[in-house]
C-alpha cells in the first residue's frame, strides 16, 4: 500500500539549503553531541532556546543534512553523544537518551548509535547502547537500558525490553517483558529502506499540493 502525503505547516518550520525541516517547537539537549549522517528524516522539535544556533546561518551547521524534525521530542545529547545514520524516522513524542551505568563513585553514560533506515513510532523512550540498521520500533514502546537491537529487527506496539536485552537480526519482540515472538523474511532490509525513504519523499509542506 502507498504511503499517502504527511502535510505540515512551512511557517512552523527552518528550512535550510541543504534540505532540513525543523520545527521550532521542542527540545534537543547538548546538540553539540547530536551527529546526523547523511539524509536523515528525523522527527523531533527543537526550541530555539535549546538549539541557540538555528538561525539565519543553520545552513552551515554540521549537525543536520536533509533532517526533518518533528513534534515533541526530546533528544538527550547532553548526558552523551548520540549519533544517528541515514534515512531514519523518529516520530513524536519519543525519548532518545543515552544508557548509563552506575559505578561505585556514581553514574557514567555512554554513547548511544542508531544505525541507517530506522524507524521509531510514536511515544517511544529509547535507552539503548545500540540499535543497528533497518529497524522498527513500534508506537509506546520501551528500550531498557543498554539494550542492543541488532540489523533487520522490529520491536513491536507497547513493548517493554528490560535492560540490557540483546534483539537478534531478523527477530520480532513483544510484550512486558519484551520476548521473541516471531521471525522477519530475509527482504528486511529492502522493505525498511523504501519505508524511510518513503516517508521522507512524501513528508511535503502544505504549499506543495
Amino acid at each position: 500500500m502507498e504511503l499517502c502525503e504527511i502535510l505540515y505547516n512551512k511557517a512552523e518550520y527552518i528550512e535550510t539549503a541543504s534540505g532540513n525541516k525543523v520545527s521550532r517547537q521542542s527540545v534537543l539537549c547538548g546538540s553539540q553531541n547530536i551527529v546526523l549522517n547523511g539524509k536523515v528524516s528525523f522527527l523531533f522539535f527543537i526550541s530555539p532556546c535549546s538549539f541557540p544556533q538555528l538561525c539565519d546561518n543553520c545552513v552551515k551547521c554540521p549537525l543536520f543534512f536533509q533532517t526533518i524534525v518533528m513534534n515533541d521530542c526530546i533528544i538527550r545529547g547532553d548526558l552523551a553523544n548520540v549519533r544517528v545514520g541515514r534515512h531514519c524516522v523518529i516520530k513524536s513524542r519519543s525519548v532518545i537518551r543515552p544508557p548509563f551505568k552506575k559505578f561505585s563513585k556514581g553514574v557514567a553514560f555512554f554513547p548511544l548509535h542508531i544505525g541507517d533506515h530506522v524507524f521509531i513510532e510514536e511515544d517511544c523512550v529509547v535507552n539503548a547502547a545500540q540499535i543497528g540498521s533497518y529497524v522498527h520500533i513500534g508506537k509506546n514502546c520501551v528500550i531498557g537500558r543498554r539494550c542492543v537491537l541488532k540489523d533487520c529487527c522490529k520491536i513491536l506496539d507497547n513493548t517493554v525490553l528490560p535492560p540490557e536485552t540483546v534483539v537478534p537480526p531478523f527477530t520480532v519482540f513483544s510484550g512486558c517483558p519484551g520476548l521473541f515472538s516471531g521471525e522477519l523474511p530475509e527482504c528486511t532490509q529492502e522493505l525498511m529502506i523504501d519505508v524511510t525513504k518513503s516517508y521522507y519523499q512524501k513528508f511535503l509542506p502544505l504549499s506543495q499540493i
